[in-house]
């Protein structure tokens, strides 16, 4: 019996056909980012929203942090799986993708458990430190030179046995590839092994998506 298997696309169907089914809105909104061509590989897949559904239901997450929101797919995910008294803040600067999120989020009636903040992270960070927000899972999906700054700060917004979670870890599986030299490559490469070497989490990369590190704060 193999110990790994090879996720091409056919056996990533068979998981999906085979898991729980999606949300009308959510399948409504995977059908929006379709439209809009190369970009809509910014939305995490589906077998990932899975898994943060999952993990907010078993770890009985309230407090979320989302740094990227894209079109709202991943936020609107996680918030399907909130309780009632959740709360889930999204940062992105982008306010065409931002107003699509929005527009869904309203679709769900969700919007009053989801809070968009259209701004530059790093400078929305600083005011939730300031506030002295503390979160019990935060998501990181968005602008890759930027990793480590969300990184950093992410844990000092985090509870002590909080989940952070980061995309995009595995890139396209380039970051095992030696012969693969590029900028972003680069940048996930040195990220894993910031990550591996930092004694204040405990941590596991999955298979999912474009790959997921999942730390936990000791």
């Amino acid at each position: 019996m193999p110990k790994n298997l090879d996720l091409n696309e056919n056996l990533e169907k068979y998981i999906i056909n085979h898991s729980e089914n999606l949300h009308p809105i959510q399948k409504e909104l995977i059908e929006e980012n379709n439209k809009l061509g190369e970009i809509k590989r910014m939305q995490i897949s589906i077998s990932q929203a899975h898994f943060f559904q999952m993990v907010i239901k078993i770890a009985k997450i309230k407090n979320i942090l989302e740094i990227g929101t894209f079109t709202g797919f991943s936020a609107l995910s996680m918030a399907l799986a909130l309780p009632k008294d959740g709360k889930l803040i999204t940062l992105d600067k982008d306010k065409k993708t931002s107003l699509i999120a929005q527009s869904f989020f309203k679709k769900a009636n969700l919007h009053n458990l989801i809070e968009q903040i259209i701004n530059p992270a790093l400078e929305t960070i600083k005011d939730l430190k300031k506030k002295n927000k503390i979160f019990d899972l935060i998501f990181i999906d968005a602008d890759k030179e930027n990793y480590k700054n969300y990184y950093e700060n992410s844990l000092e917004l985090l509870k002590k046995d909080g989940l952070l979670i980061i995309d995009n870890t595995l890139w396209r599986g380039n970051v095992a590839n030696e012969l693969k030299k590029d900028k972003f490559v680069d940048i996930m490469r040195e990220f894993n092994i910031y990550i591996k070497k930092d004694n204040r989490i405990k941590n596991v990369i999955l298979p999912l998506g474009d790959g997921l590190t999942v730390c936990l704060k000791r």
